[in-house]
């Protein structure tokens, strides 16, 4: 199954922290990346005041994965945790590395444990940027829109800058 995934850094080495998460999700049982879009500098979206001055790195990677998406999710915070990620009442606190699963083949799910397609990657220039450089002619099964319609209904004035196109390593 095609799975997208969002990756973020705003804190430390950005893009050590990027290829670092890279690096653990190809190591996955099951998970081959596809694709690696180019790394976006970004504003930070719904940060509190005292974080604003903090810009995330952002990429999609574009993944063949397992079917099971619980076992990916967890796998997923494993490696947030490992590399670094500290949760706290403040969803939007500064983090290493943040992953979310954007969409995952044509699946369909509000459990609040895993929401497919995750429900803002239509209103994110920092996720639909990237993800329209790998597939921007896929429809997301809520969205009705390719990704490049989609992007181009976004305000323009978010501030989302090509900081490296190569920036993953080659697997060793």
């Amino acid at each position: 199954m095609e799975i997208g995934l969002s990756l973020g850094s705003n804190l430390g080495d950005r893009l050590v922290h990027l290829r670092r998460a890279a690096q653990r999700i190809a190591a996955l049982p099951g998970v081959r990346i596809v694709a690696a879009a180019p790394v976006y500098e970004t504003e930070p979206v719904g940060v509190q005041p005292v974080h604003a001055d903090l810009k995330y790195l952002n990429t999609i990677l574009i993944v063949e994965g397992p079917e099971d998406l619980d076992t990916l999710s967890e796998s997923l915070h494993a490696i947030e945790t490992d590399l670094g990620r500290r949760r706290s009442a403040d969803r939007q606190a500064p983090r290493t590395i943040d992953i979310d699963v954007i969409y995952a083949g044509g699946v369909r799910r509000r459990d609040g444990k895993l929401d497919l397609p995750h429900p803002r990657w239509a209103e994110r220039r920092f996720v639909l940027q990237p993800l329209a450089d790998v597939r921007p002619d896929l429809i997301l099964p809520d969205g009705g829109r390719t990704v490049a319609d989609q992007l181009v209904r976004l305000p323009a004035d978010e501030g989302v800058v090509c900081w490296a196109k190569d920036w993953l390593l080659p697997q060793t």
